[in-house]
């Protein structure tokens, strides 16, 4: 039987975007923080990275589509915070982003990396962007190099 599975070796020649959510940004930038320390451990040069900032999460589906569009990048992780409040804003917000991210990604080919927080709570979104949960940015950082080395390996496998 043969297995096709990605590493967390670069492909070269690989680019990434980092779409990142200002909202919520005490939580947002602790997870670009991680992502950034995640594409780095794994060997991504910083000249493969680019970082593109939205106002918040609802703003990201549109950014993503844009930049798969362009055709310039192997993955684009998705970063950002969406806290439950007192109204039904939350669910929409988070709902709608990921459903909108998964659009992009299964209509472009490229993988979008799901990393927008949905939480019911600060502490919860604390807790995944750096300390006990361990770091969601980071964690999509390293499923973006795996998913870009997966899609390379399908593209070379003998049918």
């Amino acid at each position: 039987m043969k297995t096709i599975e990605g590493q967390l070796t670069p492909v070269q020649d690989a680019e990434y975007v980092i779409i990142a959510s200002r909202f919520n940004h005490f939580i947002t930038d602790r997870l670009l923080s991680g992502a950034l320390d995640g594409f780095s451990r794994h060997g991504v040069p910083e000249k493969c990275l680019t970082l593109v900032w939205v106002p918040g999460a609802w703003e990201i589906p549109v950014a993503a589509r844009r930049l798969a569009e362009s055709k310039r990048y192997s993955a684009i992780v998705c970063l950002g915070c969406v806290i439950r409040g007192s109204t039904d804003h939350y669910e929409h917000v988070s709902s709608e982003a990921a459903k909108g991210m998964a659009q992009v990604a299964l209509s472009s080919g490229i993988p979008v990396i799901n990393a927008v927080l949905a939480t019911h709570n600060l502490e919860q979104a604390i807790e995944r962007a750096g300390s006990k949960q361990g770091n969601k940015g980071f964690e999509a950082a390293c499923t973006a190099i795996e998913m870009t080395g997966l899609l390379s390996a399908i593209g070379k496998a003998k049918p």
